[in-house]
């Protein structure tokens, strides 16, 4: 990351700073431009990107000929601390949302260096289970989910996949039983994954992603 983008991402938080401790309050116009400039002590340029980023993210509303308002409120939480925070029977009924359409997208759009990467994390699954860690089970398991966000060649959903991957480690990570069964005990179910995503069978890799979840594997 550049200067330029650190300095935009700092005036970014500090907007959002103080609209959160109502120093801009929601229907109200922030200052003009000139006076952002003074207050945060940068170019108009800095100031113009943040308030486009701030735009696009529905925080601030631009209204020509009027002025930026304050268009809702700023939460508190990023998304990777709201998830971490939420009941896993939540996140995980979400997880299946995304995946269930992440394996489609996977079975539909995957290539052949996709298929070679799934195969190449499954094998690393087994290794992991082979070597009875724990902590390298939780890697190469979610590493393999990730191989297959990645081959459905939609970057939000893989993005938004990543962002859980927070939370599914930690869930693993507190599991009372800290051995490998866990994982052991489906792995016959990931193999089976990765062969129908390659034999591009939708219904019968959906069916398969369904019951591992299920089963909080």
């Amino acid at each position: 990351m550049n200067v330029k983008e650190k300095l935009g991402d700092r005036i970014v938080n500090q907007i959002r700073a103080d609209i959160t401790s109502g120093t801009y309050k929601i229907n109200e116009k922030i200052p003009a431009e000139p006076e952002l400039m003074k207050l945060y002590g940068v170019g108009r340029s800095t100031i113009r990107e943040a308030i486009k980023t701030l735009a696009t993210s529905g925080i601030l509303k631009v209204q020509q000929g009027f002025g930026t308002i304050v268009n809702s409120a700023v939460s508190e939480q990023t998304i990777d601390q709201r998830l971490r925070n939420a009941d896993f029977d939540e996140i995980n009924a979400v997880r299946k949302l995304l995946e269930t359409e992440i394996v489609k997208l996977a079975v539909e759009n995957h290539s052949v260096s996709h298929i070679d990467e799934i195969e190449r994390c499954l094998e690393n699954r087994r290794l992991a289970i082979l070597s009875e860690q724990h902590n390298a089970c939780i890697e190469a398991d979610i590493a393999f989910h990730m191989s297959i966000a990645r081959a459905s060649l939609n970057t939000v959903l893989a993005d938004l996949y990543q962002s859980f991957t927070l939370t599914i480690r930690d869930f693993f990570s507190k599991r009372e039983v800290k051995g490998v069964s866990h994982f052991a005990m489906s792995h016959h179910l990931h193999e089976a994954l990765y062969k129908a995503i390659r034999a591009q069978k939708i219904k019968q890799a959906q069916t398969i992603i369904k019951e591992i979840l299920d089963n909080n594997y």
